[in-house]
């Protein structure tokens, strides 16, 4: 499976702005990372896991409807890197984000319950109000 590493997490106040960041491992090259499906999902304490955003092969995106409008996913290929930027944010955006990739089908789907593929250690994001 694929290795992912996330990043860019931290403290800020509600109504500010933060991008994560999600890198492949070395050893993944940049046409199989172009052919990945990927996404964001967060996991709070005491709440259930919640897919946030996805992004198909084809480039098309989903978003969870707590965060459209004010959530980007995106993602360089030549970097093989994923990004979500995260905009508005509010103190229910508080959660641990996890990137996940999978070669064959979307990890996740917004809203569903299984998780496949591969998946990072997580980036902690706190919103204080």
């Amino acid at each position: 499976q694929v290795q992912l590493q996330e990043s860019g997490g931290g403290s800020v106040q509600a109504g500010g702005s933060l991008r994560l960041s999600c890198v492949a491992s070395a050893y993944t090259y940049v046409d199989t990372y172009k052919t990945y499906y990927l996404g964001w999902f967060r996991q709070a304490p005491g709440k259930e896991r919640e897919g946030v955003a996805t992004l198909d092969r084809d480039g098309s995106t989903a978003y969870a409807d707590s965060v459209k409008g004010r959530f980007t996913i995106s993602k360089d290929n030549a970097k093989k890197t994923l990004y979500l930027q995260m905009n508005s944010l509010k103190p229910e955006d508080t959660a641990l984000y996890y990137c996940a990739a999978d070669p064959a089908a979307p990890p996740f789907v917004i809203g569903g319950t299984y998780l496949r593929g591969g998946w990072g250690q997580g980036t902690q994001v706190t919103v204080s109000s």
